[in-house]
Formats: structure tokens, sequence, C-alpha cells
């Protein structure tokens, strides 16, 4: 049933190419049933052999009939061309009928993975709660391959039944009596193969649900693969991918197996079939002794022209049945019914002109009986910021997602102007809203793109006073190729305070109306966090704003701060407001800001983090280096991986050296730098011993980055070259490493 839906629902844009591979198969198949019909008389009488047709079967007399009237002469040739130009008619027509079902099949995978991808851009973000990604990739990708696939046999099984019919046709008109007695025998084979094919729809479930698995670990995998690297289970997880790669080559092997016997059995059947028809034809050709050989051995050949198609249209009904699992994983993806939409107003939105406003809030997760947000009334008036505090589990990052209509509220509404949300266009709606989460994400692609993603029409000019704005600038400047650069999957090759930098860019490029920030600092150190929140204020400045924070001391300065506490607002105010009245957002206020003795500390804990990541990277770029220089590698691709691993160190290097330039250029050092009393001198000593340190790194780093480019260019052709280059690298970074004490003893001076 779900075969026939998907087949109807993407083959009626396609009705003039499904008529011509049908019309184009019948006729490959009729040129196919009359060549094969006159093969016999027209070799025979080439050889020699007296033709006598006046008892045979009218349709053998007839076909033999247009060349009675030729000249005796030229008849054997005229015959000989016939042969031939049906044989070539038939031909054309059947690759011209090929050409036909793979284009109609291409378009159908084409048009269901097109469907499938818009599904999945349109469906709303609750879907995805509940779907593993490696499941949806594998449904995309390989179900829906798999589904086309048996929609293309579907295809394939008309032109092949299409064909089987008129050679059974051709064989009742020669003899009735044996394609009765030809049919039931042959019934036996397909009786037996029968078990053949229910057992490959059972193969064809078992690989699905396989490569379901497959594709979710490896994903999972690779996307955790910090975490699995950070608790040394590399093995682990080979260990257990590796058992379900072996477990589905295994399941494709029985597979392989019970489809490939369809073939033999067929065979030996057949033959067996076409003796015993042999034997019958004396009792059913006993009448027509003069003609028995003649249409004996034309029954005989088109009869042997039919058991490979038989043999074909079970093969592939036994690849259809292995598949039937994959159409039915398709068919349920691609199906609109079970799957939840957000419903789309009509109005376009503009302008905001008043405010917003969260008028009874009442939220729960679909599937959720527990209320998130409760009666949740609060008022954001254009141009001013409203921030959301309160412990974990509060419900503020809820109300941020209800506001660009991630979710719709169960009761309530947000209205912006009074107007309903759900009355707007919501693609009009987000194009108006910037996001900055505390989870930025990046695309494998360069920084320029990045940053344009939400405006991909603005301008060079634009770009750059962005990236200034966020203090994304000069770090980017820094880069290898600059904005051309490629920032790795999920921007790894960049720091979490750079990532955030550049997803504030990327706002400000969007030039948003509402703004939305969910606690997009938690995640930095203390040097980063600076940099972003002096980014943050510059993207919120004259901006509507909503902001969820869990530090309080970034939003201290907001028109409005509401609290919330499982699920409702228990105080909105000022900052000043709030600590007067001694509530819960006072004993927040005072939790965290008891420990304010310990800053210092925590900013030299910060630094020696710091100092960590660089000795980190520092002795693998070491590692890296000795192994090149000792020779230790196998082969020249293995000896590039390294270079490249060098290479990607040393940048890593440069990119936290950066922070420092950069806090040295924000004019921050006086709070910063600060390490155990506020006397100027001290600072200023500490700063000097910081520039100096930082200047020596950067001028290491960079002959250290030039050399390896060189040698992953392949720019050095000679060995010795090679390894004088590689002996300075190696020196380079023997002496940073040293220089490395330096800087710890600074910051713990």
């Amino acid at each position: 049933m779900s075969t026939r839906k998907l087949l109807l629902r993407f083959a009626k844009p396609y009705p003039g190419l499904i008529l011509l591979t049908i019309l184009l198969g019948f006729s490959g198949a009729l040129f196919n049933g009359i060549s094969t019909a006159l093969i016999v008389p027209i070799v025979l009488k080439i050889v020699g052999q007296e033709v006598d047709l006046t008892t045979a079967p009218p349709i053998l007399s007839k076909m033999i009939s247009p060349f009675d009237n030729a000249p005796e002469n030229y008849r054997i040739g005229i015959m000989a061309g016939a042969i031939i130009f049906t044989i070539i008619l038939k031909n054309l027509a059947t690759y011209a009928s090929a050409l036909a079902s793979s284009s109609l099949t291409r378009k159908l995978t084409a048009d269901m993975r097109e469907t499938g991808l818009k599904l999945l851009l349109e469906i709303d973000i609750d879907y995805y709660a509940k779907t593993k990604v490696g499941d949806l990739i594998n449904r995309l990708g390989g179900e829906i391959g798999r589904a086309a696939s048996a929609v293309g046999s579907t295809v394939k099984i008309v032109i092949l039944g299409i064909t089987i019919l008129v050679f059974v046709g051709l064989l009742l008109s020669i003899s009735w009596q044996l394609t009765i007695a030809a049919t039931l025998l042959l019934s036996l084979v397909t009786l037996v193969n029968q078990y053949t094919i229910s057992r490959s729809k059972i193969f064809g479930k078992m690989l699905s649900e396989m490569s379901k698995a497959y594709s979710i670990s490896v994903l999972e995998t690779l996307n955790g693969i910090r975490l699995v690297k950070a608790t040394g289970n590399e093995e682990k997880e080979y260990q257990r991918i590796k058992k379900l790669i072996r477990d589905r080559e295994k399941a494709d092997f029985q597979s392989q197996v019970n489809s490939e016997a369809i073939t033999p059995i067929g065979e030996v059947m057949g033959i067996t079939a076409l003796l015993l028809i042999v034997i019958l034809s004396k009792t059913f050709f006993a009448n027509e002794v003069s003609s028995l050989s003649t249409v004996l051995l034309t029954y005989l050949l088109v009869l042997l022209r039919v058991l490979p198609l038989l043999s074909q249209l079970n093969t592939i009904r036994s690849n259809f049945a292995s598949t039937a699992a994959s159409v039915d994983v398709a068919n349920e993806f691609l199906s609109l019914d079970d799957k939840p939409f957000m419903g789309n107003g009509k109005l376009t939105y503009t302008k905001l002109q008043e405010g917003v406003s969260f008028n009874s809030l009442c939220f729960a997760y679909p599937g959720h009986e527990k209320l998130v947000l409760k009666d949740v009334n609060l008022y954001l008036p254009r141009g001013t910021t409203l921030a959301l505090v309160g412990g974990s589990g509060a419900g503020k990052s809820t109300v941020a997602d209800l506001l660009p209509r991630f979710y719709d509220p169960i009761a309530g509404a947000i209205t912006i102007d009074g107007i309903d949300l759900r009355q707007f266009d919501v693609v009009s709606l987000r194009r108006r809203m910037g996001i900055v989460s505390q989870d930025t994400f990046l695309f494998n692609d360069s920084v320029k793109n990045n940053i344009a993603y939400g405006c991909p029409e603005a301008t060079d000019d634009e770009i750059m006073t962005a990236t200034k704005r966020a203090n994304a600038y000069e770090f980017i400047s820094k880069l290898p190729q600059g904005f051309d650069t490629l920032i790795g999957d999920r921007g790894v090759m960049l720091s979490g305070g750079q990532r955030q930098r550049l997803a504030i860019a990327r706002a400000l490029v969007q030039n948003p109306e509402i703004l939305i920030l969910d606690e997009a600092t938690s995640a930095l150190d203390t040097v980063s966090e600076r940099l972003v929140q002096a980014a943050l204020d510059e993207l919120s400045r004259d901006r509507t704003t909503l902001v969820i924070a869990h530090r309080l001391s970034t939003v201290q300065k907001a028109d409005q701060i509401a609290v919330l506490d499982q699920g409702r607002v228990v105080e909105v105010g000022t900052h000043e407001q709030l600590l007067q009245k001694g509530g819960y957002y006072s004993r927040l206020y005072s939790m965290q800001f008891a420990e304010r003795p310990e800053t210092v500390t925590k900013q030299n804990q910060s630094l020696l983090r710091i100092s960590h990541e660089i000795r980190t990277q520092l002795n693998s770029m070491i590692g890296f280096l000795r192994l090149l220089l000792d020779d230790l590698v196998d082969d020249a691709e293995e000896r590039q991986e390294l270079i490249e691993d060098s290479y990607k160190s040393a940048w890593r290097i440069l990119n936290t050296i950066d922070i420092f330039d950069d806090v040295i250029n924000s004019q921050i050092r006086g709070q910063i730098l600060s390490i155990s009393d506020q006397n100027q001198n001290v600072i200023s000593s500490h700063y000097q011993n910081f520039n100096q340190i930082s200047a020596e790194f950067r001028t290491s780093l960079n002959l250290i980055l030039s050399s390896l480019r060189s040698l992953s260019d392949n720019l050095i052709y000679s060995l010795e070259e090679q390894i004088q280059f590689l002996s300075e690298s190696y020196e380079s970074a023997i002496y940073l490493i040293n220089n490395l004490e330096k800087f710890e003893d600074s910051i713990n001076a």
C-alpha cells in the first residue's frame, strides 16, 4: 500500500515520461517477439532445409508469407536482413526504454530527496528534539535512495511484464496446449522462489535497521570526538562501531546468499520444464508432422527467451522485497500527517513601534504535562533591555524560544504592538530578530561567509564595520587568509570567545530590530567574557533586547530585570530596586558576589589555564616535529599529516596569544591584570612583561608557521633543506616552552 502511495505521489508530475517508458518497453517486447519467431524458419531456409508451414500455426505462416513473393535469388538475403532489422529495432527500443526508465528513477530520487530536505527545514524544532540526527541523515540519504530504487523496480516490473505477455501471446498462438503445460510447470519455479523473496523482505528490514544504527553511532561519535578522546574511549567506540559494521556485513552476505539462489534454482527448474515440454510436444503436434521440427524449434526458442525474463522478474521481485522496509521508512518520513508544523500567519512583519508583551503565558513541551511556564506576564518596551534571571530550570530560555516562535504557548500569547505573533509570517518575523546564544554555531566555511550568513547581500565594508564593532576585526586580520580563512567544522579552529564575537558580528550585519541574548558569555573565561560583553553592549545599543543571564554582573545595566522561579515571575524591577526589596534577586546577588575578594585569584587561574593550553599545544607540536626529524613516519601521507598537525598547533597557540593583545588594546588591563594589590607600578611592570613575552611568542610562531607552510605546500624540494626547516621549527618550539616559564612566573608574581 505504501509503495503505491509513494509511486503515485511522486510519479504524478511525469505522466509523459512514464507513458514513453511503457510504450518503448512494449515496442521492444514486440520486436523481440517477432525477431525470435522468425529466426527458426528463416535459418532453416538459409541452410537449405525445406520448411513446410501448411499445417503450422497461422501466426508462423503469416510471418513467413511476405517473403514468398521475393525473388528466389534474393529471398535468403531479404530474410536475413529482416531478422537483423527487427533485432536492431528491438535493441533501439530497449535502449531508449532503459534511458527513459533510469531518467524517471533519477527524477523520482531527486524529487524525494528535495521533498525530504524541504520538510526537514520547515518542520517544527520540537521534531529534532525527539529524533536523532544520524537517523535523519540515514533516511534522507540511504533510505530514500533505496526507496527510489524500489520505485524504479516497479517500472522495470511493468516493462518486463509487458515483454513476458508479448512472448506468452506468441506462445499461445503457436500452441495453447503447450503454453498451458509450460505455465503450470514454470509456476513451480515461482512458488519455489516465493520463499526466497519472502526472506528477502526480512533481510531488507534487518539491513535498514542496521544502517540506521550505524549512521547514528558514527555521527554521535564524530560530534563527541573531543569527549571520546578526553576519556580515552577511542578503542571502546571503535569496537562498538566495528561490531555494527560486521553485523551489517554478515546480514548483507546472508541477504546476498538468499537472493543469488534465485537464478540457479530458476535455471535448473526451467531446463527441467523445457525437457518435459519437448516430450509433451510429440503428443500435441502429432497431426503436424510435416512442420513439427520448425514449430517445435520456434516454440522452444521463444520459450528459451522467456526463461531469462522470468529469472529477471524474480530477481527484481527479490530486490523489491528487500527494499520494502526502506519504502515504508521513506513513506513515513515524507508523510506530513504525523509531523508538527508551525502555523504561519499572513501578516508581513515590518517594524516594532511600541513593544513586546508576554500575556499570561503558559507552556509545556510537547509530550509532557508539566508546565514549564505558568502565567508569565512581562512587557518589553521598544529600545529597552529586559533581563531574565533565575536558577536553572526556571524557564528563562523557554521564554526566549517562544519569542521567535520556535514553540507556541499552550495558553496566553506574545504580542508585538498588540498583534499576536501567530498572525505574522514566521520568516519575515525571524529575519528581524537576532539571536546570540552560548552554543554558537558556525559553518565549515570562510569567516566572511559565516558573518554574512544572515544577510548574504552585505558588502565587504559592512562586514568589516560589524567585525570592528564586535571586537573581532583584530584577530580576524591575523588569521592566515584573513576574512577568507576556513574556520573548520563548527568553528573548531577558533577559541570560544572568538566564535562568540563572530556570532555577534553576524547579528550586527543582520541588523536585527529585536535581539535575544541567551547566556552568551556563560561558557567563557574572564578574558574572553570582557571582550564579548563589550561587543554585546555595542550590539544591544538602541535595540529592543531580551537577555537571559546566569551571571548577574552582565545584566545590572538592564532597564528591567525579571526574576523567574519554577516557571513564574516572582520579581520585576531595576537592579537597584530589586536589591532594595531584599527578595529573591537580592539573595542571588549575595551568593554570586560574596566571593569578590577571590576575583584576583580567579583572574590568575584564567591566565594559568591559557598558559596550560599553550603548553599542551607546544608539547603536541614538539612531539610531531620529533617524529619527523627522527624519520619515524611510514609514508609520505603520514609525513604530510604530521606537518599539517604541527601547523595547526602553532596556529592555535597564535590565536591564544591574540587574546592577550585584545585585552591590552581594550584598555581593561587595570582590572584584568591586577595581581595581589592595586599598585600601579606593579600593574605597569606586569603589562610590560606580558607585552614582551607576547612579542617573543609571536615572532617565533610566525617563523614556525612560515617554515611549516612551505613544507606543507611542498615548496622545499631538497631533503637537506627540509631537515633544516624542521630543525629550526623544533628548536623554536623548545625555546617557546622554556620561555613559557617566564610567562607563568609573571602570573604568580
